[in-house]
């Protein structure tokens, strides 16, 4: 049976861990290219865009694939919805294996917005210390909000022409600790925070942290994924592999 990951997340990491040890599938990892620095994975590794849905779907069956897994980050919508329509044309089943967004608890104070533009617009005029934390390919959309100032973390640096004219950029990527995200908040006098809800823990700690600090949240909410069989549980998803492959014994009618 092969399988092919769209990864790119510590979800589709710990996938190609556990397909590693099960002989009966022959599973390949996709990263879209646009993170330095890729893990070593046990599984073998293509990198780089597929050009849109139809080459993803010509992919899929030059490569004679059985099913698709699509284990993006959450707001990966594009390659999310590629994923679905290369599914439709060439009849290989694809399946979702992702994080569930985080939910606000007792002691939250949430600003649910839609998208970056919208999180800009909500920390308003006032001049305000923030901790942005959406990834490098968004901060150009906060280029404009010239009165405040940005404490900015991601994994990779930005495009400098991105960068909004008052900031401090950290490069570092998660697992983080709560007291740690408390020190940092504490040390650059952090007025809100700005984030996407990406679900998982590797990067929860900076809620938890902005919760202990009475903080608000600016949270951008995920777009609207496919409407797909979603997996959130890794042995879930096994068993769901696990089941296809019953009927990729079978044989698989692949189409474009």
């Amino acid at each position: 049976m092969r399988v092919l990951i769209l990864g790119g997340t510590t979800e589709a990491s710990r996938l190609a861990v556990a397909l590693s040890e099960r002989p009966e599938i022959d599973a390949i990892l996709s990263y879209a290219g646009r993170t330095n620095d890729l893990k070593a994975q046990p599984i073998p590794v293509r990198i780089g865009g597929f050009g849109g849905a139809e080459g993803l779907a010509r992919y899929i069956v030059d490569e004679k694939i059985d099913l698709l897994v699509d284990a993006t980050h959450p707001f990966a919508a594009r390659i999310s919805q590629n994923a679905a329509i290369a599914s439709t044309m060439t009849c290989v089943p694809l399946i979702a294996f992702t994080r569930a967004p985080w939910s606000p608890v007792a002691g939250d104070n949430w600003i649910e917005v839609a998208d970056n533009a919208a999180a800009l617009a909500a920390l308003g005029q006032t001049p305000r210390r923030v901790f942005l934390t959406i990834g490098r390919l968004g901060i150009g959309d906060f280029r404009d909000g010239v009165a405040h100032h940005y404490l900015i973390r991601a994994i990779d640096p930005p495009p400098p022409v991105d960068l909004p004219p008052n900031h401090d950029l950290l490069l570092a990527r998660g697992i983080f600790a709560i007291d740690d995200e408390v020190a940092l908040m504490r040390k650059h006098a952090i007025d809100v925070l700005v984030t996407k809800n990406s679900g998982g823990e590797a990067t929860y700690a900076k809620i938890a942290a902005a919760r202990a600090l009475g903080l608000p949240v600016v949270m951008v909410t995920p777009p609207k994924r496919p409407d797909v069989t979603e997996f959130h549980d890794i042995a879930d998803v096994l068993a769901a592999i696990a089941a296809h492959g019953s009927t990729a014994s079978m044989g698989t009618d692949r189409r474009v």
